[in-house]
């Protein structure tokens, strides 16, 4: 769901603006692809990963840890991560660098910025505070604008798949976009 050219929510010069403001260069010291953050993924982003990694998905993903149980025994979340390394990295991560940078998720495109609705969220990071061009921070706001929109068509995805179906009671089970999808054991 996209709001109207030019309202507050949808204006990338404004968030370019407080972006510029807070200013950001990206270091490259992989701070952020080394902590056990998780990395939500979209299934959109899921497939791209999948088509240029070749990889299998169970290899790649994980669900979001944290299930919901029903009325009736069954457990539910509402998508999936990206799976960590045994280091607790991020399992793109390699020499210092991201082998899939050029399809990397949304939240590894805009951090250390989110939006959350028409505030701008900063996480720390060792690059925040320096000298950047307009550019640069216009490129992050068009980014932040369509990853948020990315979420909102994913969530509302999402709730319409959930209220489709029902989860087999005692098992656990993925719910996004696409579907639900039953885990082993």
């Amino acid at each position: 769901m996209k709001d109207a050219p030019g309202t507050a929510r949808s204006d990338p010069a404004r968030v370019a603006g407080e972006v510029y403001a807070a200013g950001f260069v990206c270091r490259r010291c992989s701070e952020c692809c080394t902590d056990s953050n998780l990395v939500m993924v979209s299934q959109p982003e899921m497939q791209r990963i999948i088509s240029v990694t070749g990889r299998d998905s169970d290899e790649l993903f994980e669900p979001y840890p944290e299930f919901i149980t029903d009325e009736n025994g069954g457990c539910f979340t509402f998508g999936w991560c990206l799976r960590h390394a045994t280091d607790g990295g991020c399992i793109f991560l390699e020499d210092g660098g991201c082998t899939i940078y050029a399809d990397r998720p949304w939240i590894c495109r805009t951090y250390p910025f989110m939006l959350d609705g028409d505030d701008l969220l900063i996480s720390g990071c060792s690059g925040l505070g320096t000298g950047m061009a307009w550019d640069e921070a216009l490129s992050i706001a068009r980014a932040l604008l369509a990853r948020r929109d990315a979420e909102v068509a994913e969530e509302h995805a999402i709730r319409q798949v959930f209220a489709g179906v029902t989860v087999p009671p005692g098992r656990r089970a993925v719910i996004d976009s696409q579907g639900m999808t039953v885990l082993d054991g």
